[in-house]
């Protein structure tokens, strides 16, 4: 398993979307949490094709219960028709070999790239944790898709997200408006109020994006609860900054959820597996060996990601280039077998983590292990960060971004980032992960 994924196809104008429409719900009581003011929604959801990508690998394998070579299969296959079917340009397009996919294939895809679209609005509007909404109810009854905590929500519970996609030739704003408005109804309305194993949920959203196959544009509509206290405050829309944020509170399950998601992504199994530990009562303990990362910059920042499964003799690391220098096929566990010289280095992109992100969680986690009481603190210190690669309300700044950026990446508040053309990053140096002893940043 490796943390390098393809990005061969996906192109690199950023797509603008406007938002269709945006529909507030009653709710009895209102508000749930007198104290919590919703981020205020915007007029339009920007993001690069990398961000998409990353997004929908994210939800993906945002299971907490699943295999992970399951995890890591379907962040696999949704990558490989992501960069199949998505056209580049700024407008929302697919390729015309869409219509060769039988219903349901076209149905599943849609729904995997509703999911990515989603995430990339709640992550713009501050929510920095996630995790899967199944624990809300059995398999037989509907319920959102995910659970969200962070921004303006810390320390008043959690919101509730459904993301819905389609992809129909009669699809139009008045279709997409309506499914978000029916599936909050249905599978968001009711868990208003109630609790869930990560906090009380006190507001929710459903998020429904929707494209003609045989058309240029698309269709984004959100429904959300309405709050009908007065607000005390505003919130200003989010924006993009290089600066992290203070240390903040993030919840133990949600942060052990988001994290699995992010190592599996990263390359690193072995820390997935002892999340899995931690959580489990009965689980053996994982293999004890550390585990190495490379830490490297790129745009400005550092950044760890697992290091990759090649090592010379003498036990010292090959970095990516020297690998692709000096062997001629590449195995990607989701290709395997390709020729390297009918690709550009170009169409590689790389998950990786703020190495302060990083760093704080792998230590929280040596923490529990050392201690042996399989319990973290109920709320770990962790740093989040404005994204980029996407953001709301972009408007006229999306054509000179395009011409700007000399980096096409896309950063999450939680520190997870999938990297574009990693070769242009520069490699630092090689830190370890001891599930005893932590790691330690130079």
């Amino acid at each position: 398993m490796s943390g390098l994924v393809s990005t061969a196809g996906l192109g690199t104008s950023t797509k603008l979307i406007g938002l269709t429409k945006h529909t507030k719900h009653r709710h009895v009581p209102s508000p749930v949490s007198p104290s919590f003011v919703a981020p205020s929604a915007q007029s339009s959801l920007s993001f690069n094709p990398i961000a998409l990508a990353a997004a929908i690998a994210r939800t993906a394998t945002t299971w907490d219960d699943a295999p992970v070579a399951l995890l890591d299969g379907l962040q696999q296959s949704a990558l490989i028709e992501l960069e199949t079917l998505l056209q580049d340009g700024s407008a929302f397009a697919l390729e015309s070999h869409f219509k060769f996919l039988a219903d349901t294939a076209g149905s599943q895809f849609a729904a995997k790239v509703g999911a990515g679209i989603a995430h990339l609005y709640m992550d713009a509007l501050g929510y920095a944790w996630r995790a899967n909404a199944a624990c809300l109810s059995s398999s037989l009854d509907p319920h959102a898709d995910f659970i969200y905590e962070g921004g303006n929500v810390s320390g008043h519970g959690v919101v509730l997200a459904e993301a819905h996609g389609s992809f129909a030739e009669d699809a139009s704003g008045a279709k997409i408006a309506n499914a978000a408005r029916r599936k909050y109804a249905k599978q968001v309305k009711p868990f208003i109020a109630k609790p869930s194993p990560f906090g009380d949920i006190i507001h929710g959203y459903s998020i429904a994006f929707g494209s003609k196959p045989t058309a240029a544009g698309s269709f984004l509509a959100v429904s959300e609860t309405r709050i009908t206290k007065p607000r005390g405050r505003k919130t200003p829309p989010p924006g993009v900054s290089q600066a992290a944020a203070p240390a903040e509170g993030a919840p133990e399950r949600m942060a052990l959820a988001t994290h699995r998601s992010n190592f599996l992504l990263l390359g690193a199994p072995e820390v997935t597996s002892w999340i899995d530990w931690l959580r489990s009562p009965d689980g053996v303990a994982p293999d004890r060996s550390d585990i190495p990362f490379v830490r490297l910059e790129y745009a400005g920042r550092a950044y760890i990601t697992a290091a990759p499964w090649f090592w010379r003799a003498d036990g010292s690391p090959w970095w990516v280039e020297d690998f692709i220098d000096h062997v001629g096929w590449w195995r990607f566990a989701r290709r395997p077998r390709m020729p390297l010289t009918r690709r550009s280095r170009s169409d590689f992109g790389w998950f990786a983590i703020e190495e302060r992100a990083g760093a704080s969680f792998l230590n929280a986690l040596s923490n529990a292990i050392r201690e042996g009481e399989r319990r973290m603190p109920a709320t770990l210190e962790l740093p989040t960060f404005e994204p980029t690669g996407f953001e709301l309300s972009a408007g006229d700044r999306v054509a000179r971004r395009d011409a700007d950026e000399p980096y096409q990446y896309a950063l999450f508040r939680d520190g997870l980032a999938l990297l574009g053309d990693p070769l242009r990053g520069r490699p630092r140096d090689v830190v370890v992960w001891s599930p005893e002893g932590g790691m330690v940043l130079g």
